[in-house]
């Protein structure tokens, strides 16, 4: 498939580093403490999704007595902690296909649901701060993915129209995100695999972003043809 791009927009979490894991291991800590079941699944469900619509869901799960504030500050905890032991992954090929992108003058961004405070503070973990033009957070938009706002808004940042915007997603809300905004949605899956109804919504399903970069070397390699 040709893809003719002027910009990337990655999402973080589950592209860019390994944090989806780490955040339901550290959810499992807190269940386990607090006899409460079934959390990973419901972390799935949360997964693409902002922190008042995680929240939301959480809630609908387990009733609206449920001390999601509470519980939520003690897995943030748990999780800041396993970051600063160390435990937080930069995925493969996160520097390579930033350095190609930078080489070839197409504009970044990060699209992330989370909030842009927590996403400035992983990027300077890894020294990513200034490799991305701009940064939207999960607490910059008025509707968590899957509305497309987010990569709206991405994209206008950007001064690129989505139509020419190539997004970077692991999540089926971030694919439905970025698919109604008008962009090319690109699945490189992590903790879930690509449905007969996400498959359709994609412009490329890729195992990894070394897969993706090779392919997007052999599509620059065809425009200066």
């Amino acid at each position: 498939m040709r893809m003719d791009y002027r910009c990337v927009v990655f999402d973080m979490d589950g592209v860019l580093f390994d944090s989806e894991s780490l955040v339901i291991q550290s959810w499992e800590m807190v269940a386990q403490a607090h006899g409460i079941p079934h959390v990973a699944e419901i972390c799935h469900r949360c997964l693409g999704a902002n922190a008042a619509a995680s929240k939301q869901m959480f809630l609908t799960f387990y009733g609206a007595d449920f001390p999601y504030d509470t519980y939520k500050a003690e897995m943030s905890q748990k999780f800041w902690e396993n970051v600063e032991a160390g435990n937080l992954v930069l995925k493969s090929g996160v520097r390579e296909i930033l350095d190609f992108l930078e080489l070839h003058h197409i504009s970044t961004a990060i699209a992330s649901s989370t909030r842009k405070a927590m996403i400035q503070r992983e990027l300077a973990i890894f020294d990513l701060e200034k490799k991305f033009c701009k940064i939207i957070g999960g607490d910059q938009v008025h509707h968590s993915k899957p509305h497309p706002e987010i990569y709206q808004k991405a994209c206008a940042a950007l001064d690129v129209s989505p139509s020419l915007a190539i997004a970077i997603e692991d999540s089926y809300n971030g694919i439905r995100s970025a698919h109604d905004a008008g962009m090319q949605a690109i699945m490189i899956p992590d903790l879930l695999p690509p449905t007969e109804e996400i498959l359709p919504l994609t412009a490329g399903v890729y195992p990894s972003l070394a897969a993706l970069q090779t392919f997007l070397e052999g599509e620059n390699q065809n425009a200066d043809l």
